[in-house]
């Protein structure tokens, strides 16, 4: 007959957790034609000025002027150079006013990426060196 079995320390596997769940989806890159929406109707309400009074100064349609402020529309650069001149700015004033938004937008987002990138894994696939 044997006896009972040595004392061992008794081992318990661990579940494993939950599988990771799907990944966050990438932000949207911002659209040039929301962001020149943006910078002239910004311009317009800074102005105090109407739809109408800006698409009537342009020779555009106050609808077609409504949609590419909202971004709906892709404007040719005569459409919005004629707006950028009904409100007294510069085709290339309105463009960088744009691409000061765009600077804006994605530093945020930028930010928050390196910042989720460097909480991470240990290492997260970067490699430093001096």
């Amino acid at each position: 007959m044997t006896g009972p079995a040595p004392d061992r320390a008794r081992v318990i596997p661990l579940r494993p957790g939950p599988p990771p769940g799907p990944a966050a989806p990438a932000p949207r890159e911002p659209l040039l034609r929301d962001l020149v929406g943006d910078v002239l109707r910004s311009e317009r309400l800074a102005q105090e000025r109407t739809l109408k009074d800006v698409a009537d100064a342009a020779r555009i349609s106050m609808p077609y002027l409504s949609e590419v402020e909202r971004g709906r529309k892709e404007a040719s650069s005569e459409v919005l150079a004629a707006a950028a001149q009904a409100l007294g700015l510069g085709l290339g004033d309105l463009l960088t006013r744009a691409h000061g938004e765009l600077v804006r937008v994605t530093g945020r987002r930028a930010a928050t990426t390196t910042t989720r990138a460097t909480s991470g894994s240990a290492h997260n696939g970067l490699c430093l060196a001096a």
